[in-house]
């Protein structure tokens, strides 16, 4: 993407490597999950600075990001979280990605195109119900099944649906998932890796932390909720600005923007933004939602549009060029992740993984 606009991401490796650092339990390996483009963050850059600060796994979400990384050089194991699509297992276990397997179905077609005795990590529902072997009771069976079918249990694993918050749940998910391990190791099938620490968990509870811990939003430096690790000095990696484009002096009862929801009380200095909902920015986010323009919070003025949006700066003229920063730190203020979300009604998740293709990233550390 050529960066004619003034509109792009930075994202600073120097603070991925620093909170790779802080979230490694001692003893413990770290899967530095990077799917979805690495949250918004690009995957190649994150996940080599991820390698450089000590994990040793990379987790992806598709074969085909798996495949963007060992294109990209990147030799380090990588975990495919989910099943791959039919069709798509020779190609990932060409390119030594390692499957996850949880249904007879997608074991019978790894099985049918391995060569040699691969190795698998079995996952366990313990309560997501999203994807995983259910009830957990039955994952010693297919464990055995796996072995049966030549191939080799290398992890089991499971993921925690509320380990940010909620100590009543998790405990029981884990108790689930330690008891079918078990069973597992009963069936003297004894899995290398086990692990189910996601980022909530490896920051509030360590007995989750097992042989791996598979870190993926609290890496970027975004809690994965409101307040969770704020002790552990996790620092943002990305910072997302664009800059003033033109500006005009409006009087007071002027309405801005589709639907003319914003109207001014009073005679005002408007800046128009490039940068709008097509970006990722969030469309609904107009109508509280500040950004930070010389070091003081503006807010939008109306509809947040494709390509571009509008700020009240009162009685300030703008300088054309003069930067603005719609997340992360300007002077002694910051928006996060999460305070943008609260506005648009979503999670801090979202905010960072929708900055769209066309925003160019630049890397500095």
């Amino acid at each position: 993407m050529n960066a004619f606009r003034p509109t792009r991401v930075t994202v600073d490796l120097d603070a991925v490597r620093h909170n790779v650092r802080t979230l490694k339990p001692d003893g413990v390996e770290l899967m530095a999950v990077v799917k979805a483009n690495a949250y918004g963050h690009g995957d190649v850059p994150v996940a080599r600075a991820a390698i450089e600060a000590g994990a040793t796994w990379l987790g992806v979400a598709l074969v085909e990001e798996g495949l963007a990384l060992r294109m990209a050089g990147i030799e380090v194991p990588i975990l495919v979280l989910s099943e791959a699509p039919a069709g798509a297992e020779a190609v990932a276990l060409a390119h030594r990605l390692t499957p996850t397997l949880y249904t007879a179905d997608g074991l019978r077609r790894l099985a049918s195109v391995a060569r040699g005795r691969v190795g698998v990590h079995v996952k366990v529902d313990s309560g997501m119900h999203r994807v995983g072997v259910w009830p957990p009771e039955d994952a010693a069976g297919f464990a055995r099944d796996v072995v049966g079918a030549n191939l080799e249990v290398e992890g089991v694993f499971t993921h925690l649906a509320k380990s940010e918050d909620d100590e009543v749940t998790t405990k029981l998910q884990l108790d689930r998932f330690g008891a079918a391990v078990d069973a597992i190791r009963d069936a003297r099938i004894d899995p290398r890796y086990v692990h189910a620490a996601n980022s909530g968990a490896v920051i509030r509870h360590p007995e989750a932390h097992l042989d791996l811990v598979r870190t993926g939003i609290a890496m970027y430096g975004v809690p994965p909720a409101p307040g969770v690790g704020d002790d552990l000095g996790l620092r943002p990696a990305m910072t997302w600005r664009s800059a003033v484009a033109s500006a005009k002096r409006l009087e007071a009862g002027e309405r801005l923007s589709y639907g003319h929801r914003y109207e001014l009380e009073r005679p005002a200095w408007v800046a128009t933004v490039p940068l709008g909902y097509a970006d990722g920015y969030p469309r609904r986010a107009w109508a509280s939602a500040d950004v930070l323009v010389g070091g003081r919070r503006r807010r939008i003025a109306g509809t947040v549009t494709m390509d571009q949006m509008l700020l009240d700066l009162g009685e300030d003229p703008p300088v054309t060029g003069e930067e603005v920063v719609v997340l992360g730190r300007q002077g002694e203020d910051q928006i996060t992740a999460w305070e943008l979300a609260d506005h648009a009604g979503t999670v801090g998740y979202e905010i960072v993984t929708r900055v769209g293709p066309r925003v160019p990233r630049e890397y500095r550390g």
